[in-house]
């Protein structure tokens, strides 16, 4: 799972203008990298303009997955990720940069800034701290300690069933057990075994 970039763009009157941008392209080959920088600032740029307003989406492009959020106000934000990375997550990522990036950039900038002139340095600590999704969402982390918590509770019934299985010889190799006791025993275990886990 990888984010390579997240831009902030400002959607007016086209073309779409980049605001700020971060990029982590060092996955890529270094004679590659400015390349590869150039086709992202341009493919955001290209799904900006071709998104309404008020609107998000995903877009895939290759082994990429673009995700976009457009605010009704024209203010838009776009990360680009691998096709591992989480949605769910990069979507709260666009939301709390638009959010911030509002309150700290006046609106009266947005049509003519450029990256030079906004003042905005958060993006590359949230491409940063974002790559890892666990880390950086607390749904994300709380879902994978239950998908833990799932297999270490699966690992202990088939424990308890193998152990089971193990008290049935007990049971009928027991001379102490009458017959009545034994029948409950079998019976109560058919009744259970509806409920047994693949």
């Amino acid at each position: 799972m990888r984010l390579y970039s997240l831009s902030v763009l400002y959607k007016g009157a086209p073309p779409a203008r980049l605001l700020k941008a971060a990029y982590d392209v060092s996955s890529f080959s270094f004679f590659q990298r400015a390349s590869v920088q150039e086709f992202m600032a341009f493919t955001t740029q290209l799904i900006v303009e071709r998104s309404a307003l008020g609107s998000r989406a995903s877009v895939r492009e290759q082994e990429y997955l673009c995700h976009v959020c457009v605010r009704s106000d024209g203010l838009a934000a776009v990360v680009v990720a691998d096709t591992e990375y989480p949605p769910r997550v990069c979507f709260t990522l666009l939301d709390k940069v638009l959010e911030e990036f509002s309150r700290q950039v006046r609106r009266g900038d947005w049509p003519a800034g450029t990256p030079a002139t906004i003042d905005y340095t958060a993006l590359d600590g949230y491409l940063s701290k974002y790559q890892n999704p666990r880390d950086a969402d607390p749904m994300t982390k709380v879902q994978a300690e239950l998908d833990e918590t799932k297999i270490i509770l699966h690992n202990t019934m088939e424990s308890l069933l193998e152990r089971g299985e193990k008290l049935d010889d007990l049971v009928s190799k027991s001379e102490v057990l009458g017959a009545q006791s034994k029948a409950f025993y079998k019976t109560a275990r058919k009744q259970n075994s509806c409920c047994a886990i693949m």
